[in-house]
């Protein structure tokens, strides 16, 4: 079995998500109000007028939460407008995932699953979400589901060897990574479990 785009393509922009989140958030924490008065040397004319305006409209703070919030209600407006659709589910669960919602993310990841329980892409949002929380049992859990559909899917098979690793048992993410080699030596989750399997 090939491994889709699709599956790397949504932790991809799960992860850049949380990035801008989190680089967004510290910004805004060790920010400090630094003024700088350069109006003295630009010229007062039509051209300048509009210089001048743009750099007391400066992003901050202010602005920041007000464009969080801005998109937060427009995926919910979404979600809203047509509950059914798993696109506009599935951006606003990232989004509220990425905002540290994660209560709220499960809720939507779960309504997407209700509507297809064959959905792994958000099979491994709610892994990657239980696996920070340190649920490794319901972390766990959510990768059979994926095995139970796909029983050779290699990236639910390495995340369950990832959870037997973090706890300890490196006798089992041993098998379970070696496994993972065994069904596509090739792909990109096989060398991601060979590079794990060296730091045993």
């Amino acid at each position: 079995m090939k491994f889709k785009p699709i599956y790397l393509y949504s932790v991809v922009v799960l992860i850049a998500i949380i990035i801008l989140i989190i680089v967004a958030i510290q910004e805004n924490s060790n920010s400090t109000d630094i003024t700088i008065n350069n109006e003295q040397n630009i010229p007062d004319d039509d051209v300048h007028k509009q210089l001048k305006n743009q750099m007391n409209s400066s992003p901050g703070k202010e602005n920041v939460n007000e464009e969080y919030k801005k998109r937060l209600a427009e995926l919910e407006q979404a979600v809203k407008k047509n509950p059914n659709d798993t696109t506009a589910l599935k951006n606003y669960a990232d989004y509220l995932s990425a905002s540290h919602k994660m209560d709220e993310a499960i809720s939507y990841y779960n309504k997407i699953l209700d509507i297809n329980p064959k959905r792994t892409d958000v099979y491994f949002s709610l892994a990657l979400i239980y696996y920070n929380q340190q649920d490794f049992v319901k972390c766990e859990e959510v990768n059979k589901k994926v095995l139970a559909f796909d029983p050779k899917n290699q990236m639910a098979l390495f995340n369950i060897g990832a959870v037997a690793a973090t706890q300890g048992n490196k006798e089992k993410a041993k098998e379970i990574w070696n496994k993972v080699i065994s069904i596509n030596p090739e792909s990109e989750t096989a060398k991601l479990a060979e590079e794990y399997l060296g730091k045993l």
